[in-house]
């Protein structure tokens, strides 16, 4: 089947759309007058931009993210991260942004986060190459700080795109900023980790981030306790 955006030659279009949704708030934030900025136009544009048919593969996802410079996170970064693994998988890992060696990289989980993340994926019987992992933001937050809100409403759309085509039949968002993304909720994932909730059709295990293991290894019990939960669900165990 042809990529929609290929077919129909809406990624300039898409990206204009938001340009020029972008310039009109922030015209309007700036109190400049002149121009229609009033939110029914914002959210007319919304709404044509999301009349534009999504790509129907991963690889049409990462094309329509193009050189993305949605958001300022595009001045710091090396690398896109867009994601890595089984285009069918089952299970889906969903961090909150790329790391230093990622960014150098241009892959997802490598540096010292990753490699626990692997070390998880082992235990579970799975290789990296079974799953899908990628993040909510795909570029580097300089200093490694948590994306902001305006950077996370940028980059959520390609996630939700990249979930709605794998299909899979779990996630699992590793840390407070990923589970907070898809759930919509402001709960800390202490209050959240520990159970599935619902994400469309989907299950969803909300958990801590590796990095965050890294800093309390005294956690790692309570992650082996929600993976082992996932194990179950899945037939691993």
């Amino acid at each position: 089947m042809p990529t929609a955006y290929g077919r129909h030659g809406n990624t300039e279009r898409d990206e204009t759309l938001t340009a020029l949704k972008n310039t009109l708030r922030y015209m309007a934030q700036s109190g400049i007058s002149g121009f229609d900025c009033r939110p029914e136009s914002l959210e007319a544009l919304q709404r044509w931009g999301n009349a534009v048919p999504p790509p129907d593969t991963l690889d049409g996802i990462r094309r329509a993210l193009g050189d993305c410079r949605r958001c300022g996170l595009s001045q710091h970064r090396r690398k896109i991260v867009f994601g890595e693994g089984d285009s069918r998988a089952r299970l889906v890992f969903v961090g909150e942004g790329p790391g230093s060696d990622e960014d150098r990289e241009g892959r997802p989980f490598v540096g010292a986060a990753g490699r626990l993340l692997t070390n998880i994926i082992t235990a579970m019987n799975l290789k990296r190459e079974d799953v899908y992992i990628c993040n909510v933001v795909k570029c580097h937050p300089p200093g490694n700080r948590n994306p902001n809100p305006d950077e996370i409403r940028c980059c959520l759309p390609f996630l939700e795109q990249q979930l709605a085509l794998i299909q899979p039949d779990y996630i699992c968002t590793l840390g407070t900023i990923a589970t907070q993304a898809l759930l919509k909720t402001g709960r800390p994932i202490s209050k959240l980790r520990g159970r599935f909730h619902p994400y469309g059709r989907w299950r969803l295990m909300p958990t801590f981030h590796p990095a965050y293991l890294l800093r309390n290894p005294a956690r790692k019990r309570e992650v082996w306790d929600d993976i082992q939960q996932l194990m179950q669900a899945m037939g691993l165990s």
